[in-house]
């Protein structure tokens, strides 16, 4: 049975995250997805990121209600960096016969030549790119462009870096993420 996973520091979740999975789940007959925040994430330094258990958190209120989506905590019950090849092998070992999909913007495949592992991570799963603004899958290293799938969705350009800086500025985030985190978002006074 398929799974997807979509891991990502999700600092925080917002609408293009929502819809990536929603549309990997029915494009590819998904049972479902797993949300999979990073509790450590390599590529940024320490105190630059919301706290795991808000994030964890505004993750859990994004997906509520919906049926096949869901989250896990995997990585931060281990030490050190949160590698995407870990946490890929640790969820196939939780989900013995399960053929894993994970899922990423095409602006990480753009990065992932600078992974850990990529080649063993394009073995373990089948990876599925999704459109983002400025990136193509020509754009990628390209030992990897033809062993990816690609996700038929809306180019949407939405990231976390700018829902941060609107808060920051006191500026609207409303449509950009769900009610429940932006709730949660004033809420803790994150990013402020």
């Amino acid at each position: 049975m398929p799974t997807g996973l979509l891991g990502g520091t999700f600092d925080p979740v917002h609408i293009a995250h929502l819809v990536m999975a929603d549309q990997a789940v029915s494009q590819f007959g998904l049972t479902g997805l797993v949300f999979v925040p990073a509790a450590r994430p390599p590529h940024k330094r320490d105190g630059a990121v919301a706290p795991f258990a808000d994030r964890l958190e505004m993750v859990r209120r994004a997906i509520a209600g919906h049926p096949r989506l869901s989250v896990s905590d995997v990585e931060a019950r281990r030490e050190g960096p949160s590698y995407t090849i870990d946490t890929v092998r640790a969820l196939a070992d939780a989900l013995p016969g399960e053929q894993l999909y994970f899922v990423a913007g095409s602006d990480s495949l753009a990065q992932l030549a600078g992974w850990r592992l990529p080649d063993d991570l394009l073995a373990e799963c089948r990876f599925v790119v999704a459109p983002r603004p400025g990136f193509s899958v020509e754009s990628a290293d390209a030992r990897f462009r033809d062993r990816v799938l690609l996700l038929d969705a809306p180019l949407l350009d939405v990231s976390s870096h700018d829902i941060r800086e609107r808060v920051r500025r006191g500026a609207s985030i409303r449509y950009l993420v769900p009610d429940a985190v932006e709730a949660f978002i004033r809420e803790k006074s994150l990013y402020t």
